[in-house]
């Protein structure tokens, strides 16, 4: 048991009883439109239900009252959690007049959360509780230990099939809570252990010193132990900025990461900061209200950024770092090669933003900019060594801004030579509605004529790029905006840098396509242009991602024959049937073209597999994690060759080889 641990006969823990839980309203809702609770029904939503039953028990942690947290992933693919918190409360709700268990499960927006005496903050985004689980789950049982006893009820789609009942005694407190997706409202029901690992990789360090593990039943080791991986950080959100630059190749270059802590008595609003300079030239600011992601930042990060700037600015002053410039430092010149964690504990959370993932509240600016001032000005005046290490990467990043802005000027001013403004190479659409337009990113001359050839001329653009574009993980930013194909894309889009919240954020106000679509050959060196443009768009046109514009385009690999018969397979899996359907099974009474690159389907073919919105398939690119996300950009695009390495051995049995 951890020492943080709130003792069984404290005031607090007595208090919690049937009556700490409260109803806000009814469970109709849920099944009839899923994706208005749990974000939608395909791969996200699925794995949400999870992190909703989590949230669960990281609450009673964040109380003091859980140290472990278990989750499996079973052999149909059901999924168990299980903690070791206080276990829910089981007696007769007052109000309701039937068990506290009962209501939590049944019941939506019901549960200790909403009592500001059972717990001061609690985790997730839209508190739609483990009732939303229940709801969407053909089958889900919850067993709670508490009070000596072990007590059950099994629920099907939501609905209890008995009355919480006893089921045997017990020396131990917790809640076990096992379900079953219902595959009638999930388009997919099978779990991805790798997104539940990034999820709880991060929860654990963002909440120090708790246990969390991950079994996967479903895939056993020769000695038919199953898969099992372990998740503790003692040393939390420190450790967490650790391994993003570790991750993302970046080296320190100050000595160790200066840490953060402060609790604002009069607004309860607990504040962790961790943040390091490195030799990048990009700032990694990655922020959370409650564990969870802020991906749309908020008030806690304008607070950091303000405390950050003033301070920085206030002691170059002093010292006199910043005479020797010959250039006016401004706020993003202090953030260029800081990686820094932003996490607060809010009791009353308000989001806003286009995903709701936005800290709306004014009061925790105020308490993130004094509680970071006051650590770092104590950090700079103790540490002048390093600190003068950072003034000096500060006015490097003033010199690289003032040359990257004159690059980017050059990107946004028309010129008579390239036809209004857009590029030579683009073919535009007739259509002037963005939202009914679409842009082929398409690789080479080429393939890019017969896209030219096989679009709907109405409302398809093509605009060919030419070979490989530049790895943005590798260029200084002004190198970039001077790049010919990364010129295209921003003219072609309509696109600028810069608004008046932030100089650096993408401006999509003159958006001429809102579908932004990759189409590349289907071998290795297609991948590997799709790998580079989604890495400059990951990095610079991060906007059009969370508006949900960027998708990749699905060429058939293989083209079955028989006779006149013919049909495309866009998989092995849909060859083989194919061959099945066509062939009775046998390869020779079919014919097999496999296709490598698009220059060789004619523009019909092109037209009829890929590019047709009533039969083509589109890949929607999003971004669940942007820390992972930049982990994995940072790791395969990045000059380390150690990281890519065993990330490569360790997805292999994942790749298909096609020689």
């Amino acid at each position: 048991m951890s020492e943080d641990l709130q003792h069984p006969d404290s005031a607090e823990n007595k208090n919690y009883g049937a009556d700490s839980i409260q109803v806000l309203e009814g469970l109709e809702a849920v099944r009839k439109r899923p994706a208005m609770y749990i974000g939608d029904v395909g791969m996200k939503g699925l794995h949400h239900l999870v992190y909703e039953v989590v949230d669960n028990s990281i609450d009673e942690a964040l109380a003091g009252y859980c140290s472990h947290i278990e989750v499996a992933i079973h052999t149909d693919n059901s999924i168990s959690v299980q903690d070791n918190g206080r276990g829910i409360p089981t007696a007769m709700h007052t109000k309701e007049k039937k068990s506290a268990l009962e209501v939590v499960m049944t019941v939506l927006h019901a549960g200790g959360k909403f009592d500001k005496n059972t717990y001061k903050v609690s985790g997730g985004l839209h508190g739609v509780g483990v009732s939303c689980v229940n709801a969407l789950s053909t089958k889900l049982l919850v067993t709670v230990e508490r009070e000596g006893k072990i007590f059950e009820q099994e629920y099907c789609i939501g609905a209890p099939k008995y009355a919480v009942r006893e089921a045997g005694i017990s020396d131990k407190t917790g809640t076990r809570v096992h379900f079953w997706p219902d595959a009638t409202i999930f388009q997919e029901t099978v779990y991805r252990k790798e997104i539940l690992e990034g999820r709880l990789r991060e929860l654990s360090y963002l909440n120090k010193r708790i246990s969390i593990t991950l079994t996967d039943l479903r895939e056993l080791d020769e000695a038919g132990a199953p898969y099992v991986n372990h998740f503790y950080s003692e040393g939390g959100i420190i450790e967490f900025v650790q391994m993003l630059d570790k991750n993302g190749n970046r080296n320190p270059i100050i000595a160790a990461p200066l840490y953060v802590e402060g609790l604002d008595e009069a607004s309860n609003v607990m504040v962790e900061v961790a943040l390091t300079y490195n030799d990048d030239f990009k700032e990694n600011i990655f922020s959370y209200v409650n564990n969870i992601n802020t991906i749309e930042g908020g008030t806690h990060v304008t607070g950091f950024r303000t405390a950050l700037t003033r301070v920085f600015k206030s002691y170059g002053d002093k010292e006199g770092l910043f005479e020797k410039a010959k250039v006016t430092v401004e706020g993003d010149d202090f953030r260029e090669g800081l990686s820094a964690i932003i996490s607060v504990k809010v009791p009353e959370p308000q989001f806003e933003g286009q995903t709701k993932t936005k800290l709306g509240n004014s009061e925790v600016s105020g308490v993130v900019q004094t509680t970071v001032a006051r650590a770092l000005e104590a950090y700079l005046e103790e540490n002048p060594k390093e600190a003068k290490y950072v003034i000096s990467k500060i006015v490097l990043a003033a010199q690289a801004r003032v040359a990257a802005k004159k690059a980017r000027d050059m990107v946004q001013r028309k010129t008579v030579l390239s036809g209004g403004g857009l590029p030579g190479k683009l073919a535009d659409c007739s259509e002037r509605d963005p939202e009914r337009c679409e842009l082929y990113l398409v690789e080479g001359d080429s393939a890019g004529g017969t896209a030219k050839q096989g679009r709907e001329r109405s409302f398809q653009a093509i605009l060919p790029l030419r070979g490989k574009i530049l790895n943005v993980e590798k260029a200084m930013e002004h190198k970039i905006y001077e790049n010919e194909e990364i010129r295209n894309m921003y003219t072609a889009l309509g696109v600028t840098v810069g608004t008046p919240e932030d100089p650096k954020a993408l401006n999509i106000v003159k958006l001429r396509y809102h579908k932004l679509i990759i189409m590349t050959d289907a071998d290795v060196d297609g991948s590997h242009i799709a790998t580079l443009i989604l890495t400059f768009i990951f990095r610079y046109m991060k906007e059009l991602v969370q508006n949900g514009y960027v998708y990749i385009a699905q060429p058939p690999l293989y083209l079955v024959k028989k006779g006149k018969e013919q049909e495309y397979a866009y998989s092995d899996e849909q060859r083989k049937d194919l061959v099945q359907k066509l062939g009775g099974g046998n390869d020779s009474s079919v014919t097999i073209q496999r296709y490598k690159g698009l220059g060789e389907m004619n523009a019909d073919q092109l037209w009829e597999t890929t590019m047709d919105p009533s039969r083509r398939t589109l890949k929607q690119v999003t971004i669940d994690s942007a820390a992972e996300a930049d982990r994995i950009f940072s790791m395969l695009m990045g000059d380390e060759v150690a990281p890519r390495r065993e990330f490569i051995e360790s997805h292999a049995k994942y790749a298909k080889i096609d020689v």
